[in-house]
């Protein structure tokens, strides 16, 4: 750091005697070492997103897990901050990924159809600003290691979307290449009895960059690998601002983890332990590097659980419903935020938050004007994560498409309701007979209160309406190839 000076100083120093004057000369051409001067103290904070996939509600030791333990993300929510009405865009996958990564609901980025399959030939168009876009043009580092499932061609990959760098399965781990056949015929259970032989009979590409590297991926460490990847990307740039997008495959079916760890008889259980495990070594290695007081991480799942799966699938308790569905267990997720000096540690809230706030969020808290291809629907949440302010989510809509197989144009996109404060109005058709819930007093959506209340529903779906107007109004192309 250089010497400083300023001219009040130099008004004193004529008036000092020699002595006075060489000790302030001294004085002054020493270094100052009370500003912040290391990399950590000055520079923008980090971002890392751990999405996990098909989670439930109840899957972690600090929302109630009666069997599964998690100490290492309960530790996240003793240093951080636990959400309990933390919500996604769509009870599905795709659809989802595209609401987190544009922060817009999915039908205003022109996602109708809510999951992608190897067949199709359209993904997120590449005009629109996803996080990493947002802040790499701010000079970040940005990496997507895991899952992306929102286009596998290499017009739609994550390094056509602001990510400098990709590792991982562009698609669901239960679909093949170059379509999704099934090489082979074992079920979920019998691929898990037997993990060697399971691996081969699904056939997902795993890729680097825009390159296939492995095929069909070992997905008994992947994992591992993809937390290897998520540390080896922190340690070199740990000089300079870094987002990470790690989404996991697991705990999607089929269920893999590495022989040491596996157990038989508790494949959900097992495979919950191990993404714990290792978001532990992640975490110890921001420690270890000196990165956790200058990172913001957000652990959380794409949707609710896929509940038809049976024991290979996860919990929602107390929420009713799963992926798939519009009820709370659908697109009521787990989420920690964990930031130790910025947010405040062993605290909690109940308020409204989403993943479409997450884009608007990052921007506030590392001072940066997001340059969006049109509006979108985030909020700025960086008030309720630090603790300072409520949470400015009052309302969110619950929407998402519906149609046949063959393409985009064969879907549409349809209005179930929303939720406004405690309240939530669902229903497959809104003007006939939906539901109303209080999730303050019936977080399970037990108790229809519509015929009680019908002035809340009137007033409900006509703010639902108004809000929707407004989002179809305002629909983006999907990215689509011709060819």
């Amino acid at each position: 750091m250089g010497e400083r000076f300023n001219f009040q100083t130099f008004q004193f120093m004529k008036l000092t005697s020699f002595p006075v004057l060489a000790l302030l000369l001294v004085c002054l051409l020493r270094p100052i070492q009370a500003e912040p001067s290391s990399f950590e103290a000055t520079s923008k904070p980090n971002f890392i997103i751990i999405f996990t996939d098909d989670q439930g509600y109840q899957d972690l030791g600090v929302f109630g897990s009666p069997n599964i333990k998690t100490p290492h993300i309960d530790r996240m929510a003793k240093e951080g901050r636990v959400f309990t009405s933390f919500y996604v865009a769509s009870p599905v996958c795709s659809a989802s990924r595209a609401a987190l990564m544009t922060g817009c609901y999915p039908a205003r980025v022109g996602i109708t159809k809510p999951v992608f399959f190897p067949t199709d030939k359209w993904g997120l168009h590449p005009e629109e600003t996803t996080i990493a876009d947002m802040l790499k043009s701010a000079g970040y580092a940005t990496a997507c290691v895991g899952k992306w499932h929102l286009g596998h061609h290499k017009e739609f990959l994550p390094t056509r979307q602001g990510f400098d760098s990709y590792f991982g399965i562009p698609y669901s781990n239960d679909m093949s290449h170059p379509d999704n056949r099934k090489p082979g015929r074992m079920s979920f259970e019998e691929a898990w009895k037997n993990q060697a032989q399971g691996i081969k009979t699904w056939n997902p590409p795993l890729m680097k960059n825009e390159e296939i590297v492995e095929m069909p991926a070992d997905q008994r460490t992947i994992t591992r690998r993809y937390t290897d990847h998520a540390i080896e990307f922190v340690s070199q740039h740990k000089d300079k601002p870094f987002f990470l997008y790690l989404a996991h495959a697991m705990p999607h079916v089929p269920l893999f983890v590495p022989e040491e760890v596996h157990d038989p008889e508790h494949a959900y259980k097992s495979v919950i332990e191990h993404l714990d495990a290792e978001t532990g070594r992640l975490l110890d290695a921001l420690r270890e590097q000196g990165l956790d007081k200058n990172t913001y991480v957000i652990f959380t799942s794409d949707n609710g659980p896929w509940r038809t799966q049976g024991v290979f699938g996860g919990s929602a308790l107390p929420l009713s419903g799963g992926k798939g569905w519009f009820q709370e267990g659908g697109v009521r997720v787990p989420c920690v935020m964990w930031g130790p000096g910025r947010i405040p540690a062993g605290t909690k809230t109940d308020e409204m938050a989403a993943t479409i706030d997450i884009l608007p969020t990052f921007a506030a808290l590392a001072g940066i004007t997001p340059k969006t291809r049109g509006p979108i629907d985030g909020l700025d949440l960086s008030g309720l994560i630090t603790g300072k302010t409520p949470s400015p989510r009052t309302e969110f809509l619950f929407c998402g498409g519906l149609g046949g197989q063959k393409g985009s144009k064969d879907f549409k996109n349809v209005l179930y309701g929303m939720r406004q404060g405690d309240w939530k109005l669902l229903g497959r058709e809104l003007d006939k007979s939906p539901a109303l819930h209080n999730l303050a007093d019936d977080i399970s959506e037990k108790n229809d209160l519509a015929k009680k209340n019908p002035e809340k529903v009137v007033a409900l779906r006509d703010r639902a309406k108004e809000l929707w107007k407004e989002v179809e109004g305002n629909v983006r192309s999907l990215g689509y190839l011709d060819k």
